[in-house]
């Protein structure tokens, strides 16, 4: 990205959205527009875990406003993402169908990994560079990331459901305040955040950060109230507790700094800080200006420090992981770039770093098309989608896994098994390939590819062709065997495969 570039970031919590607009300059980042509205979506859950009616319209209302800011903004300048309350809604696709279209720019659910590693980079940017070992810690509506890192290199990262939101619905009801209350809701916290005592030890980081949200308010309420600046304390949060029980119900609350879109969720975040701070064995925490979305900016700036694609790490652990055999994934990823490459340009915009991006991901699923063998070498497919579907994988979004996991699903087999929409014709040249490199490369070797051409029939064609040079059905009969069986499961598709001489 160009020095000074103007870029954005859309933050769809589950209290707030948020739009923050700036630019990168020096590694050094400088707002120009900040706009942030209470959304709610995280008390729009229902019993079924779906988003109500109510909770979708505000989103979309609100994104609304934010995409007629971003009008005229380029698609590599903003990223939008959602966090935990879209993570668990059964029913988000229809909410993201229309917030896409409204927003103008497609919206990422990101895993808790992935949430927590932007956390860390945005806290990471804003605070001097130096050897200290940090906790980052970012209460949400309905998550608590936990980071433990040092200079801009995240080295542990982990979410735990439980959040703002979430705990002052389940144990503030009314928005009512007891000693009891804060007890209960303390040990729940604990019960949530146990597991990590053994991996954020107390020898292991320097100095505690709170991150946005939860600590924001805090901060902002015991400043007011004339503690030190920028620092929240133990002793703070249980003046503050005794604050909140004394008043007995939110709407009672008469506290400098509180701002009114707190006042309802503030003793669940309490609780959960309270418990974070006993739990960590925490004396002081400092605030940190930076968050997710300052993280999600300087992805987007390509200035985190290490350069490498965050996703193309990540695909390399899992393959290691899993055992896949690195060399024929390699083969296999060479051959349908190979194939791609034929391909793709007759339909596609010569955009160089648009047909990177798909190459790119086209390799990523041939790297990761045997990840299920180590499960069963019967539908190993099967499982490898399964793996992509429910992993961690740092710098990918949801939907961008599942897409990987489709290809994956797909490379092999029956094509009516797959949840893709056989209308979009980037996925289904990505699977053609992948499948057809599969079938090359079947022997385990490098396949003879000298006169292989596969084209469109024509632009708008829903038929594809394979040629090949006069002899080659011959001299590999197994191979021209399998692609004739891989023109009949095109044909249970809308689209069509044709061989030479077939």
């Amino acid at each position: 990205m160009q020095e000074g570039t103007r870029l954005a970031a859309v933050d769809l919590g589950s209290n707030s959205f948020r739009l923050e607009i700036g630019r990168i300059e020096h590694d050094q980042y400088y707002r120009t527009e900040y706009l942030k509205e209470t959304v709610r979506q995280g008390s729009g859950l229902d019993g079924e875990r779906n988003l109500t009616p109510e909770a979708m319209q505000r989103g979309w209302d609100c994104l609304a406003r934010f995409g007629e800011r971003l009008a005229g903004f380029d698609s590599a300048a903003v990223r939008a993402v959602a966090t935990q309350t879209l993570r668990e809604a059964h029913n988000r696709d229809e909410f993201l169908l229309p917030a896409n279209a409204v927003l103008g720019f497609p919206i990422d659910v990101i895993s808790g990994r992935e949430e927590a590693r932007l956390i860390y980079q945005g806290v990471a940017h804003a605070l001097p560079q130096g050897g200290e070992r940090r906790l980052v810690i970012d209460i949400g509506g309905r998550s608590t990331e936990l980071i433990l890192g040092q200079g801009f290199k995240p080295r542990l990262m982990e979410s735990y459901r439980v959040g703002s939101v979430a705990w002052s619905t389940r144990y503030f009801p009314n928005q009512q305040f007891s000693r009891h209350a804060f007890q209960m809701a303390g040990i729940a916290a604990k019960a949530v955040l146990d597991e990590a005592l053994n991996a954020y030890r107390r020898a292991d980081w320097e100095v505690a950060y709170g991150s946005a949200g939860t600590v924001g308010a805090v901060g902002d309420v015991l400043l007011a109230a004339g503690w030190p600046a920028g620092v929240v304390t133990l002793e703070g949060l249980d003046w503050l507790q005794d604050k909140l029980i004394a008043a007995q119900s939110a709407d009672r609350i008469r506290l400098a700094g509180l701002k009114e879109d707190r006042r309802p969720i503030i003793g669940g975040g309490l609780s959960i800080l309270r418990a974070v701070f006993e739990l960590l064995q925490i004396d002081r925490m400092q605030l940190a200006t930076g968050g997710l979305r300052h993280g999600v900016l300087f992805d987007l700036a390509g200035n985190t420090s290490d350069q490498t694609d965050v996703r193309a790490k990540s695909v390399q652990r899992l393959a290691s992981k899993f055992g896949t055999d690195e060399v024929h994934g390699l083969r296999v990823g060479k051959v349908a770039l190979h194939l791609f490459a034929q391909l793709h340009p007759q339909a596609a915009p010569q955009d160089p770093a648009e047909e990177q991006r798909l190459s790119r991901k086209l390799a990523w699923a041939a790297q990761l098309h045997e990840i299920g063998s180590q499960i069963s070498h019967s539908d190993y497919h099967k499982h490898g989608a399964y793996i992509l579907d429910n992993s961690d994988a740092l710098g990918f979004a949801l939907s961008e896994l599942h897409k990987l996991s489709q290809l994956v699903l797909g490379h092999r087999g029956k094509l009516r098994k797959l949840e893709a929409d056989f209308e979009d014709e980037t996925f289904v040249q990505q699977l053609l390939c992948l499948r057809l490199a599969v079938i090359l490369c079947h022997a385990r070797r490098d396949p003879d590819l000298k006169g292989l051409t596969l084209t469109r029939a024509t632009e708008n064609s829903h038929s594809f062709h394979l040629g090949w040079r006069a002899g080659w059905a011959q001299t590999f009969p197994q191979s021209a065997h399998l692609l004739r069986e891989e023109v009949l499961a095109w044909q249970k598709t809308p689209w069509s495969l044709s061989l030479s001489g077939y």
